[in-house]
């Protein structure tokens, strides 16, 4: 066993120390402050991942789980070593308060920053806090195990949870998994979606098996089935609907949409705010998806150029965009279409996966010189990256605001403005 003074919360989540050698060691379900008792389960050159076992001296931000398939039940009352349970990987955090998981994700990006975009004094405003820190999320996947039980995996593992309860799922999604019985059945997974300012709910069942299950409905809800990339719409409506704003999006079952309905109405804002567009200018929207960002801004603007390689969220961006006549879309890779593209482009709002943004698609965005840059990034890492490769081609960081559209969990959404020159 060893002890450890904790002194700061990382990217992955996990409360980092030393040991007595110097060499970092990472702890799960540990809080930056407390002296901990650990045990080493993975030791290497130049670090080490440990199990916690003791809390030694808790942090005062340190609260107790509401969910019972939270990973580690230590508390406050804790006082003899319990070692970590084997627990769901959805939440990381919900062992720490709310107010400080937005003060970490602050620092976390302001460390991205300072390390990755050597930018010490980056401009990182203080996280803007969710809406509803709990039951949040329209959107989710369960595994299935040998029983037919909806299963969340473990924390950095392939093992399957049951989940009898989630904290994070918003009112709709608790009222479809409370009534969803799946005794016997032999699917790879199972989707949850929900409009939550629609009322719309979906259930994909995903399935190695061409014959569709026989269903039982007591509730309005749309059933789809996917074998491979085909899918079949059973029961209900080819797509669900959300309204954000004043627009309604189509969302059909392969297209990617916010998770966090009310915070993607605070994402909105703040591009709209850091791009202040004006009526003769054209917009890119890369990664448009099913063009939330361009289409809500489409009667701001002159034109809207939509690229998003998903045919499938094109589709219904064509669909969402039927009663405007300024926009156009590219289906393709943005470092595909972007180098080729003959229009002038004043403004811009990018929301890349995860990796970011390629690095031929952020050359050939600086390459159009737009003025405004809105870059909506879910990885602090590669916005970081990103962020120091638009710099060394003629633009500024003016702001980076982090938005918490994942409470209890160490995954951070930022939106950042870059402007051209001086």
């Amino acid at each position: 066993m060893t002890n450890l003074t904790l002194t700061a919360m990382t990217h992955g989540g996990e409360a980092l120390g030393r040991d007595e050698n110097g060499r970092v060691v990472f702890v799960p379900y540990a809080i930056a402050g407390e002296e901990v008792r650990v045990e080493i389960v993975e030791s290497k050159k130049e670090f080490a991942r440990a199990r916690l076992v003791e809390v030694l001296k808790s942090s005062p931000t340190r609260v107790t789980p509401r969910c019972p398939h939270f990973g580690n039940p230590l508390s406050l009352s804790l006082t003899k070593g319990e070692p970590a349970r084997v627990g769901c990987g959805g939440c990381q955090w919900q062992h720490i308060d709310y107010a400080a998981q937005l003060e970490f994700k602050t620092q976390i990006v302001r460390e991205q920053f300072a390390r990755i975009a050597k930018m010490p004094d980056a401009p990182v405003l203080p996280t803007r806090a969710a809406v509803n820190p709990w039951h949040y999320r329209n959107h989710t996947e369960f595994a299935l195990n040998e029983k037919g039980e909806l299963c969340y995996r473990a924390l950095e593992s392939h093992e399957l949870i049951p989940i009898r309860e989630c904290h994070i799922l918003d009112a709709p999604l608790v009222a479809l998994f409370e009534t969803l019985q799946l005794e016997g059945a032999d699917f790879n997974a199972v989707v949850l979606r929900a409009g939550e300012n629609t009322g719309d709910k979906a259930i994909l069942f995903k399935s190695s098996e061409a014959d569709p299950p026989e269903i039982e409905l007591d509730e309005p809800v749309s059933i789809y089935f996917q074998v491979g990339e085909t899918v079949v719409t059973l029961i209900g409506k080819r797509a669900i609907e959300e309204r954000i704003g004043a627009r309604t999006f189509r969302i059909s079952p392969l297209s990617f949409f916010q998770v966090n309905t009310p915070m993607a109405e605070v994402l909105l804002s703040l591009i709209q705010e850091f791009l202040a567009p004006n009526a003769d200018e054209i917009l890119l929207d890369s990664y448009g998806g099913v063009g939330l960002f361009g289409l809500s801004l489409a009667n701001r603007v002159a034109h809207v150029i939509e690229i998003e390689q998903n045919p499938h969220a094109v589709e219904d961006a064509r669909y969402n965009a039927r009663d405007l006549a300024n926009v156009e879309f590219h289906v393709g890779r943005v470092e595909d279409i972007l180098p080729k593209l003959d229009s002038a482009v004043h403004l811009a709002v990018v929301d890349p996966p995860r990796a970011g943004l390629a690095r031929a698609a952020l050359e050939a965005l600086a390459a159009k010189q737009p003025r405004a840059i809105a870059y909506v990034s879910c990885d602090p890492a590669t916005l970081a990256r990103d962020a120091r490769r638009l710099v060394d081609l003629g633009y500024r960081v003016n702001k980076i605001q982090p938005v918490d559209l994942f409470p209890q969990t160490f995954h951070i959404e930022c939106v950042a403005q870059f402007l051209r020159g001086d």
